[in-house]
């Protein structure tokens, strides 16, 4: 890629849909190092001892579906109407259920007695809920959840002060409290949620080209508000000089994973 023109790389960019949350196609123009956890062993640890499993905000079923265990009953929800049709497409020939849900709100902007974000189906249906990178609803949650129900989740993201400070832009300003593993311990306590395991750390992310990086930024649109790459095109262009002269770009997005239960 490092040959390809800056016009080759963000028409290639523009070009490729988005849709799931496979980013494989990138190979090692995008590198993720790994979190001192594993999200996947975690919840491996739970699902052999689970009869059922729901998994909120699946995408397009990546992650679920190369799980290497399920349980016989493992329903997934997905709210973005694109990665719906993806994940059924990938989820159904495994016995999976995907249903469209409403989109929760980022979770530090839910206001008390939040009621978007709802999930259909009864109360106490599942003894194990696992979300990977998505916002959720403390109160919701804990409904769905059995008894005896766990509820693990890995966050990732939340400052992308970095990404705003590669393409040169002001950092934007800051309306609502930092999204750590404090802030999600408490909305979920404030759920009757107990939190009784979990661990902060951080993520790096690696781009060798500007094309893969403005892809990322429109695969993953909140990152930066109303990006497009039309509209950051000379912004993308100072980062594709840049990357030429001193090598990959490499950022830093904080991260955490918690275990909850229902409180006694």
């Amino acid at each position: 890629m490092a040959a390809d023109s800056f016009d080759e790389l963000l028409a290639e960019a523009e070009a490729r849909p988005a849709r799931g949350w496979d980013f494989s196609w990138l190979g090692n123009r995008l590198v993720t190092s790994p979190l001192p956890w594993s999200f996947e062993e975690i919840v491996l640890r739970h699902a052999h001892d689970s009869p059922d499993l729901l998994d909120m905000g699946t995408g397009g079923g990546e992650w679920l579906a190369a799980l290497r265990h399920r349980p016989a009953r493992t329903v997934a929800t997905e709210a973005w109407p694109p990665n719906v049709e993806v994940a059924g497409a990938r989820l159904r020939p495994l016995g999976i259920t995907v249903v469209a849900v409403d989109a929760a709100p980022d979770n530090v902007e839910q206001r008390p007695e939040e009621e978007r974000g709802r999930l259909p189906f009864p109360n106490a249906s599942f003894s194990l809920v696992t979300n990977r990178h998505e916002s959720f609803v403390g109160s919701e949650v804990a409904r769905v959840l059995d008894a005896s129900g766990v509820f693990l989740t890995q966050q990732v993201g939340g400052d992308y002060a970095a990404f705003y400070d590669a393409l040169g832009l002001p950092r934007p300003q800051r309306r609502y409290p930092r999204w750590d593993r404090g802030f999600a311990t408490r909305q979920l306590e404030a759920a009757e949620l107990r939190a009784v395991e979990g661990l902060e750390g951080a993520e790096e992310i690696r781009f060798t080209d500007a094309g893969a990086f403005a892809w990322y930024l429109q695969a993953i649109p909140w990152i930066v508000d109303d990006f497009s790459i039309s509209a950051y095109r000379p912004q993308l262009n100072q980062l594709h000089q840049r990357l030429q002269r001193v090598g990959p770009l490499r950022l830093q997005q904080p991260a955490f994973w918690l275990k909850a239960v229902k409180a006694v």
